[in-house]
């Protein structure tokens, strides 16, 4: 069985203050939750207080974004080398805002996996279609193409280490969240083309999680899913007690 996994993705809020604080009601919060796991990702300032804070705890460190160069010429970037020198372990990848805002495209967010996976941090790679898309009936086209891209190049043994997060962008910060019923059929058929890609067995093995406006009141609806792994929280994740209600959902 694929243990769950609820991630807190603050995006561009709180100081080192804020997320310290957070961070130790957290711990001793989840100190005693083995069968999930519970991961933080702070902003880059961030990263290394609040890998402290949760040192010998079961919470994780996740960043936002990186860099797919270890070093160089790269001005206002971060490397995969920093990330884990200040304490992560996992790596959010390929998020809508970083695609939608920034202009990232499906071969940068594969070399960006590659080199988190050659750097020993375990990617959370996000897709998901906009709501043109999904009126348009072009969901499984998007999200076939994103996933397709994304894995190029991804061996049947690193694909194991890999979390997907099926992430509808009409779904983020609006309020709306898919119903467990669309949340399920897509997971389903990313389930589907991982089996198409590497085999039903190792499809099985693969993580699936949802992410868009997941609170303490859907999530219990859309974990009954069969295909629904965990979430990717954004502004439910902001605070500890709304984020508890997400990580013990039963």
């Amino acid at each position: 069985m694929v243990k769950p996994l609820f991630a807190a993705n603050w995006k561009m809020n709180k100081t080192i203050g804020e997320a310290v604080s957070f961070s130790r009601a957290l711990v001793e919060s989840v100190r005693s939750v083995l069968d999930r796991d519970v991961i933080l990702a702070p902003p880059f300032t961030a990263l290394l207080a609040v890998s402290e804070a949760c040192r010998g705890s079961a919470v994780r460190i996740a960043a936002q974004n990186m860099h797919w160069e270890e070093k160089g010429a790269f001005t206002g970037e971060i490397s995969p080398v920093m990330l884990f020198d200040a304490g992560c372990t996992w790596v959010i990848l390929g998020h809508s805002e970083r695609r939608s805002l920034f202009g990232e495209n499906d071969e940068g967010v594969n070399r960006k996996i590659l080199a988190a996976l050659k750097h020993r941090l375990s990617p959370i790679f996000c897709l998901g279609e906009t709501l043109e898309e999904r009126v348009g009936g072009r969901t499984f086209d998007v999200v076939q193409k994103q996933l397709t891209g994304g894995l190029n190049y991804i061996s049947p043994d690193d694909i194991k280490a890999l979390t997907i997060a099926y992430e509808p962008v009409w779904a983020i910060g609006t309020g709306k969240t898919a119903t467990p019923g669309q949340a399920q059929e897509v997971h389903r058929f990313i389930r589907k083309r991982l089996g198409d890609l590497y085999g039903e067995e190792i499809a099985a093995s693969v993580r699936i999680i949802y992410g868009g406006s997941v609170n303490g009141t859907n999530v219990k609806e859309l974990m009954a899913m069969p295909d629904i792994q965990g979430a990717l929280v954004g502004g439910a994740g902001l605070e500890v007690r709304s984020f508890l209600n997400i990580v013990h959902y039963n």
